[in-house]
């Protein structure tokens, strides 16, 4: 589905971001599935599951840094790589860990929060955080 042209970049919009929400739906539930038949504690995976979140605290050193920091925390990258490693080294515990941040990330991306621009903790490519729909974000980077 083309997008206007007159959008500015930095953004996703309609049909993409429709796709970018149920991919994320469909990440978080095949995690929940892989982490059920590893027969591991739900307590550790409830523990967890906000544990990406910590992120955060990069913004109390300004808005960049926070977003720097908290986008490497929620990028699908790290915690496929440390599923790889887990599962090549037969260990339970680090691809419980891996699956439980990847539920983080798929469980974000299907509630609409994207990453973040240094623009503003609120400013993400899905859109704007706490506006109905995502609010599209104007940035210049």
């Amino acid at each position: 589905m083309p997008t206007s042209p007159s959008l500015p970049d930095g953004f996703v919009k309609s049909w993409p971001k429709l796709l970018l929400r149920v991919e994320g739906a469909c990440i978080f539930g095949s995690t929940i599935w892989a982490y059920s038949r590893s027969n591991q504690s739900w307590w550790t995976f409830a523990g967890l599951l906000l544990l990406p979140d910590l992120g955060m605290a990069g913004y109390l050193a300004n808005t960049e840094a926070g977003a720097a920091i908290y986008n490497s925390f929620h990028t699908e990258t790290p915690p496929i790589l440390l599923l790889c490693a887990g599962l090549a080294r037969d260990s339970k515990a680090v691809a419980g860990l891996a699956l439980c941040w990847l539920a983080h990330i798929g469980m974000d991306r299907m509630l609409g929060y994207g990453l973040k621009y240094g623009t503003g903790f609120g400013h993400t490519h899905l859109g704007e955080i706490g506006f109905p729909g995502g609010k599209d974000v104007e940035t210049s980077q």
